[in-house]
């Protein structure tokens, strides 16, 4: 522990990279399924190398035709691979998104305890409600579900999901063969849930897990998702493209913490950053335009309005966004869009030259020295808690990070030089509530 705030640090890792041209400057031997999975399983060897927080892995139950033409398409099962993660880890925390609009309760609790029991309180799930309205259809559904509609069934989802955590108390295993005693019947507690959405009657089939229950992470930016993040998540990803911004929305986080009865510096606001690193700035220069040198324009545009939830039919690319592409739901990154179109008056091909990472995100190009100052700034002012890294290609953008800014931080006084919990939720909690509030 240090007087200083403590840049908590995760890491975003799919794929090659998450630059859509990295798999194109790869080794053609990494573009194998086999091998994607070995790519992010280094990668989380190497995050914890760098004594991360944790590994983040997105999901979207489904998939747009399009973009495998463009960059593969690894749709692997995250909870498959934290498992598989628990055994090659020893202490950095293991984050895999699942939807509440297409999961059920009490199976992906029992999936996420094993989890937890496996890698001995690692375990983390990122809580979404799922923009993608093509997922519907793979789940039976004849429609998907409105944005509000998706976040009142989050609600309660994760009011029931935690329920099932707590069914079981911390001393509910005696294991006592003597008495012929394994469990008191007396600490477990079916949940005899019945809401709105769900009816869930049992306990769960597992024992509470080495910290109580999984993190709760949660990405979404709306007033809704707001709202879900100051009353459940443990740390909150974001897409922020300034200090200003990134204070202001984690005020917003903390104040609806506040609301919710909750102490505000237990939500951790890790907004991502997408970045190349060199040796020098040159070198990096280098590196982003080899990178976006690759780039489709035809993939770009049609990516981001994917992204944003637009209709791309109804997008004229060389002429500026307007309210016409918005056919469904409006999310953040839609009025991002919108905004940056009205401020900038740039056609939709400019905004998606511009924007390589999500909407309104953060990216970077520089030294490590740079980075290390950006985080530093963002962090000792209050803009943020820490980041979310999201290395433009694997493995060496994660190597660069690991190997030359986490020691600049650690001799700043940010970064731990060791673990000192055992589980993701004491990796959150390692750290100081004097951070400063600029602009509060």
């Amino acid at each position: 522990m240090t007087d200083e705030p403590q840049a908590h640090l995760t890491a975003f890792l799919a794929g090659i990279g998450y630059h859509e041209s990295a798999w194109k400057l790869a080794d053609p031997a990494q573009l194998t399924p086999a091998a994607g999975v070995a790519t992010l399983i280094a990668g989380a060897q190497t995050a914890e190398r760098g004594l991360f927080d944790a590994a983040f892995f997105a999901d979207s139950p489904g998939l747009e035709p399009f973009r495998a033409q463009y960059f593969p398409q690894l749709g692997f099962d995250p909870l498959g691979l934290l498992a598989a993660l628990a055994t090659v880890t020893s202490r950095i925390g293991l984050i895999a998104t699942a939807s509440t609009t297409y999961c059920a309760p009490y199976d992906l609790a029992r999936r996420l305890s094993t989890i937890d029991h496996l890698s001995g309180g690692r375990a983390g799930w990122n809580i979404v409600t799922t923009r993608y309205a093509g997922a519907a259809g793979n789940f039976g559904f004849a429609a998907h579900p409105p944005h509000d509609e998706r976040y009142v069934r989050a609600e309660e989802f994760v009011d029931v999901i935690t329920r099932l955590f707590d069914s079981w108390d911390e001393d509910a295993v005696v294991a006592d063969p003597a008495a012929g005693v394994w469990a008191r019947q007396d600490g477990i507690r079916p949940v005899d849930f019945h809401g709105r959405f769900f009816d869930v009657a049992g306990a769960l089939a597992l024992p509470r897990s080495p910290q109580g229950r999984p993190a709760y992470a949660q990405a979404g930016s709306s007033g809704p998702g707001v709202e879900l993040a100051g009353h459940r998540a443990d740390l909150v990803f974001t897409a922020q493209s300034s200090p200003e911004a990134s204070r202001a929305f984690r005020r917003q986080v903390r104040d609806a913490a506040v609301r919710h009865g909750r102490n505000p510096s237990d939500v951790l606001v890790l907004p991502g950053v997408a970045y190349v690193l060199g040796s020098t700035e040159a070198e990096a220069e280098a590196t982003r335009a080899a990178l976006e040198g690759a780039v489709d324009p035809e993939f770009r545009w049609r990516n981001l309005a994917h992204n944003a939830s637009l209709d791309f039919s109804r997008i004229d690319p060389d002429r500026p966004l307007t309210e016409d592409a918005v056919t469904g739901d409006r999310t953040s990154r839609t009025d991002e869009l919108l905004a940056r179109t009205r401020d900038t008056g740039r056609t939709f091909l400019q905004l998606a030259e511009e924007l390589t990472g999500l909407p309104g995100g953060l990216e970077f190009t520089g030294t490590p020295d740079q980075l290390a100052d950006l985080i530093e700034t963002w962090v000792t002012t209050g803009a943020s808690d820490g980041f979310t890294v999201q290395p433009t290609t694997l493995p060496d953008s994660l190597d660069r990070f690991v190997d030359h800014v986490v020691p600049l931080l650690q001799a700043r006084g940010l970064h731990r030089r060791e673990y000192t919990a055992t589980t993701l939720r004491g990796h959150l909690r390692d750290t100081t509530d004097e951070v400063a509030e600029v602009a509060a």
